[in-house]
């Protein structure tokens, strides 16, 4: 077979596109960017993604689509109040919003109409950030390389968001409207105004930040989920195991468990079963760790005993 045989590209992320090809003859442009849904192999050929999300990058992908529910659950939950009725309506609402947008991205994702994404393997921090790996032979002319070498790790997050803020305007309003008869006009569509807040938030945080999430998120999720269960326990004074009785408290405790082993799967990735599985028991020990504790560290009691003691 002839191949067409040019000068090496030059930084990282340069490769020649094939052009022709038949039975005995393979063609390639000159170096430049790969086309979306290509990247570079070791020969510097440009390549089509074509590979399976492995279930790390699913799980990556599982946390950002998880960052905009938890915080339209957190917003709803804050500018609800106690007095109205319309918090889990509109908690139904936001999980609806986030699960049909998940939906319709995959479907809209290449290959397009079933819930599957072809995709090229992460190798490095690098891959990322293209755009800082683009050579300058004679250090005037720059060689615009630029392309998703994540493909579509990067960009899906972005459709997903968009499809998030689209549904969540054609929907939320109007139910809003008619539910939320327990707060004033200027309150109840709060948790809206939030929502077009943080979702830009998040693009630009995913902008910058996506290949350092992509990495950190297990540590991010494990950290998180700790210091918001401690935060919640102890501002709703929960000492002891009946204190934990009520439906709200439990689900607010389950939700954060799934936490905890979302954040332990991500870590280990499920490599060895026989040794990965077994770290799941680790899940309950935090919060089991803060009730059989809280009441040697109560506030007023180490004042009280402090006081006794002089």
């Amino acid at each position: 077979m002839a191949i067409d045989i040019q000068p090496a590209c030059l930084g990282l992320y340069c490769g020649k596109t094939l052009i022709y090809k038949n039975d005995s003859t393979e063609i390639y442009g000159e170096c430049g960017v790969c086309p979306r849904g290509q990247r570079t192999n070791t020969q510097k050929y440009c390549q089509p993604c074509t590979e399976s999300p492995e279930l790390y990058d699913w799980l990556y992908l599982g946390f950002m689509a998880l960052l905009p529910l938890v915080l339209h659950w957190f917003f709803i939950e804050w500018y609800s109040g106690k007095k109205s009725s319309s918090a889990l309506f509109q908690h139904v609402t936001a999980l609806f919003e986030c699960s049909v947008a998940a939906i319709v991205t995959l479907l809209v994702s290449d290959p397009v109409g079933v819930l599957q994404i072809r995709s090229c393997r992460v190798l490095m921090l690098s891959d990322w950030y293209t755009m800082l790996y683009n050579p300058s032979p004679d250090y005037i002319t720059t060689i615009h390389c630029t392309h998703e070498a994540v493909y579509p790790l990067y960009t899906i997050v972005f459709i997903y968001y968009a499809f998030c803020l689209v549904l969540m305007m054609l929907l939320r309003p109007l139910l809003v409207k008619k539910i939320a008869c327990g707060l004033g006009k200027s309150d109840r569509f709060k948790s809206i105004y939030a929502a077009l807040y943080f979702f830009p938030i998040l693009t630009v945080i995913q902008a910058v930040g996506g290949g350092l999430l992509y990495y950190a998120f297990p540590y991010i999720v494990l950290v998180l989920s700790l210091v918001t269960l401690a935060v919640y326990m102890s501002a709703s004074e929960i000492e002891s195991f009946k204190h934990l009785l009520k439906k709200k408290r439990l689900i607010i405790l389950l939700s954060h468990w799934l936490l905890h082993a979302y954040g332990i799967i991500s870590i280990s990735r499920v490599d060895k079963l026989e040794q990965d599985l077994p770290l799941l028991a680790l899940v309950p020990a935090p919060a089991l760790f803060y009730i059989l504790t809280a009441r040697y560290t109560e506030p007023t009691r180490i004042l009280s005993e402090g006081a006794n003691g002089h």
